[in-house]
């Protein structure tokens, strides 16, 4: 199976990829019914809301014949920046489930998570689901389209792959990257409140 990296993002006043600047309100977790994360992701941006659903095209055979599939790169989740003041009519969208947070709090994922995952599949690199690494080499790449981008450097093989991940769902996707263009840096300190959450964070209402 073949894959290639695919952006899915809906919204009607959406900035453009490279006006986006890491510090702003955050993003929040939309937890999805089973298969319905496309329908969610058309249906908030229809309604006006700034949504990113993160796609990877899979390259399927069959005995027949072969197909490409644009599949979510995080099964039952699509994220949302800002419009929390307007929760009755997040969670009225056909096909959402639910907002992730805790204490019945809506959680912040930072810019910099999203941002990264953004880039990646905007700059139509490799991009695949990966299972939720938080041990590792932590590297940022040095040059290139996606400099700047911090990770866990991981092998498979021959080649090296970033693995970035979304701590807030426990998802990661995975990134080719030649291992010379990335160097080993300090990864950032987790706040103590994203320490004490250990446990996968449920969707509430």
């Amino acid at each position: 199976m073949g894959v290639r990296g695919r952006s899915y993002m809906l919204t009607r006043d959406a900035e453009p990829l490279e006006d986006y600047r890491p510090g702003g309100l955050g993003w929040f977790a939309i937890y999805t019914k089973h298969q319905h994360e496309k329908l969610a992701a058309r249906s908030l941006a229809y309604k006006g809301f700034e949504v990113f659903l993160p796609l990877y095209t899979a390259v399927r055979q069959w005995s027949d014949r072969t197909k490409e599939l644009s599949l979510p790169l995080f099964p039952c989740y699509l994220f949302l920046r800002r419009g929390l003041e307007q929760r009755l009519s997040i969670l009225t969208t056909p096909g959402v489930q639910g907002l992730v947070g805790f204490a019945g709090v809506a959680a912040i994922i930072p810019d910099v998570e999203i941002e990264a995952l953004r880039r990646s599949i905007a700059r139509s690199a490799r991009v695949e689901p990966h299972p939720f690494l938080k041990c590792g080499d932590w590297v940022r790449v040095k040059c290139g389209p996606l400099e700047g981008i911090e990770g866990i450097l991981v092998r498979n093989k021959s080649q090296f792959r970033l693995v970035l991940s979304v701590e807030l769902v426990q998802k990661s996707a995975a990134v080719e990257v030649d291992a010379w263009v990335v160097e080993r840096v300090q990864r950032p300190e987790r706040s103590g409140f994203e320490r004490s959450c250990t446990f996968h964070p449920r969707p509430y209402a």
